[in-house]
């Protein structure tokens, strides 16, 4: 059942990303009197569909995008004349046109990506999100952070080339500098310290990590039932002050200390309503998400955030910084990838996709239009790429001809689209390898 509900989210999230990406095409088009021969969601045989107008608007056997096809534009459809052209046909049209029909799918997506944002943040406003002080709270006794001398507590003053960092900053060059060693500065009790820590590449996800975690208040998300933890009365939202005396300072704490007593009783201090309380639990052996028995005391940890409405004219900047910002990311991390900084099994594929469409769809309408936002963002700078048979790919090539005043070689574009369509596929074929692999255990 869980697969089939992730399996149907995936296509309202991608049937929507289709929607609207393909209608930026569409829209333009018909602004500037171009046929519209097909608008399809899928690729392959068409399954079924109608006809309106000039276009027939199907769903084909592919699920994994779609397209708009116009009179003319590909490579061979029409003479190379544009002079004796059928005046709707798209190779007939001024270059300036072309472009802007092109770049309307990748805009409208970033678009969307800006509105779902400015939505969300006007009706659910995170106040509270990872500290900006990026303080450490949490390290990994046996990682390369504790070996090199970093301790919970320290303040980290520079990261790699970035000064003042935030958490988000550090994570984004962590997750981008696997194997890469990277000088840290921390400051503890007035004392600036410098250390060298190389992230470690994770063999599933091929990306850098560090074996440590941000200072946060830790709140409970959810209480297992039957388990120690809801006998004794704890309850979601409860905030964790201490276990065995040790300060909760990361959600990795507790599953380190549990682990620590050996089934032994385990006290613990907790926050409700302002009020502290201490209890004594006893921790038990069970198998909670399928990794190996361990001790737990049935508790679900979630970093403690607050929620506040914007303004509109608020959360629309706030879009536009959180979207310029997720488009950095973006980018940086195809670069690094390039540079063989990071690995491509970083990529998620279509059913690394659906898997998280589930998942968002379970947490509520919000997780899922936060997700939504995501890959919208995402798709849209992935198409300015330039890829033969992206957008971006056949952008460029109508600003080479621009430059140049005339059309490039038929056939030199005919190889371009099949040299783009391999390209695509093969991704493709590896994006999904990547997702059935990280699903994989070992």
């Amino acid at each position: 059942m869980v697969f089939l509900t992730s399996i149907w989210w995936y296509l309202v999230l991608i049937g929507v990303m289709i929607l609207i990406h393909e209608l930026g095409h569409y829209c333009a088009a018909r602004f500037f009197d171009v046929k519209v021969e097909t608008f399809s969601f899928g690729f392959g045989p068409r399954l079924f569909g109608f006809k309106r107008g000039d276009t027939d608007f199907r769903f084909s056997a592919l699920l994994f995008g779609g397209y708009v096809k116009m009179a003319g534009d590909q490579p061979g459809d029409q003479a190379s004349d544009a002079a004796n052209a059928d005046p709707r046909n798209l190779l007939a049209k001024p270059r300036w046109q072309r472009l802007i029909i092109t770049l309307a799918g990748p805009v409208i997506n970033v678009v969307l990506a800006i509105v779902l944002m400015t939505g969300l943040d006007t009706v659910h406003f995170p106040t509270m999100p990872t500290p900006p002080d990026p303080v450490v709270g949490y390290v990994d006794p046996n990682g390369g952070v504790a070996k090199a001398g970093i301790h919970e507590g320290d303040r980290v003053v520079q990261f790699d080339d970035i000064s003042d960092p935030t958490w988000r900053d550090i994570q984004i060059k962590e997750l981008s500098s696997a194997n890469q060693p990277v000088k840290v500065a921390v400051r503890r009790d007035g004392e600036r310290l410098g250390f060298t820590l190389t992230p470690v590449m994770d063999p599933k996800n091929g990306v850098g990590y560090l074996a440590w975690a941000p200072e946060t208040d830790v709140r409970v998300s959810s209480v297992e039932p039957g388990l120690a933890a809801s006998r004794a009365g704890l309850q979601a939202g409860d905030i964790l002050v201490s276990a065995n005396g040790l300060p909760m300072r990361s959600l990795s704490r507790l599953h380190e200390i549990e682990h620590d007593t050996d089934g032994k009783p385990l006290d613990l201090v907790y926050a409700r309503n302002g009020v502290e309380r201490h209890i004594t639990i006893t921790p038990e052996k069970r198998d909670p998400d399928g990794q190996g028995a361990r001790w737990v005391i049935g508790l679900n940890l979630e970093p403690r955030i607050e929620y506040t409405k914007l303004p509109l004219r608020a959360a629309f900047i706030e879009s536009l910084h959180e979207n310029g910002e997720g488009a950095q990311m973006i980018l940086h991390f195809l670069k690094r990838i390039v540079e063989r900084r990071m690995s491509a099994k970083s990529l998620v594929g279509p059913v690394g996709i659906a898997q998280l469409s589930g998942e968002k769809a379970r947490e509520g309408p919000i997780a899922f239009l936060e997700l939504m936002a995501m890959v919208s963002l995402n798709l849209g700078i992935v198409n300015l790429l330039p890829i033969p048979i992206l957008d971006g790919g056949v952008i460029l090539m109508l600003l080479i001809e621009m430059l140049m005043r005339r059309d490039l070689d038929l056939r030199m574009k005919e190889a371009v689209v099949k040299v783009g369509f391999v390209f695509l596929m093969v991704a493709m074929v590896f994006a999904i390898y990547n997702d059935i692999s990280r699903m994989l255990p070992g």
